[in-house]
């Protein structure tokens, strides 16, 4: 935030806090506690599949089930707001990206370096954070796009950071900001599998030629 009094945001920080807990507990049917995510597949899976195109494909509509996840979605949005939730709704209070000009509230004035529990009765049990938390930029989003585009354009190294297929594949495998998605806090269904797995399919992908689906 620019030109607020750190004891400023620190007073907006806990207010909206306060708000979520509320608007959270106020909504019938508190989800369970990260329960288990589903398994994923792994490489050695895929070995029947002679056609090493097809191969390929088939592990990255696999390595799908984590990118479309809302784990990993809801951080990729197409427009100028995040989303929240299974469904994906609008992230509440409202969050601009830094482009629109709008600083009202910036992403750490609620998000700190660690997920934060909230009260029992709170539907939203916890408030997810890291220190590197934030949206990714238009030029990496996912959402309302086919699986085969974001292959596309995990793999063009104008759009994806500028990092190269074995820069992804660690991306994935590595980066403590992705492995949140395995471990998004309380309330909050993981992504499938595990970053060892979806890193590993990442790399047996590559190794089949990195073939995006149709």
């Amino acid at each position: 935030m620019i030109g607020t009094p750190q004891s400023a945001v620190r007073a907006l920080s806990l207010v909206v806090i306060a708000f979520v807990g509320a608007v959270a507990s106020s909504r019938p049917g508190a989800a369970d506690p990260s329960p288990a995510a589903s398994v994923l597949k792994n490489p050695a899976d895929f070995l029947s599949i002679s056609n090493p195109t097809e191969r390929s494909r088939a592990i990255f509509n696999e390595i799908g089930k984590v990118l479309t996840n809302p784990r990993c979605m809801n951080c990729h949005p197409a427009g100028d707001h995040p989303t929240q939730g299974d469904d994906r709704h609008e992230h509440m209070p409202p969050i601009w990206r830094a482009e629109t000009g709008h600083v009202e509230v910036s992403c750490s004035g609620c998000h700190t370096t660690h997920n934060i529990t909230l009260h029992e009765a709170a539907t939203y049990r916890s408030i997810p954070g890291h220190p590197r938390w934030g949206f990714a930029p238009l030029s990496m989003a996912w959402q309302g796009k086919s699986l085969g585009d974001i292959c596309r354009q995990l793999k063009d190294v104008q759009l994806n950071g500028g990092r190269d297929l074995a820069a992804l594949q660690e991306h994935v495998a590595r980066d403590d900001l992705v492995g949140w998605a395995w471990t998004p806090g309380e309330g909050r269904k993981p992504a499938p599998g595990s970053q060892q797995a979806a890193g590993e399919l990442v790399q047996a992908w590559i190794d089949s030629g990195a073939e995006c689906p149709r």
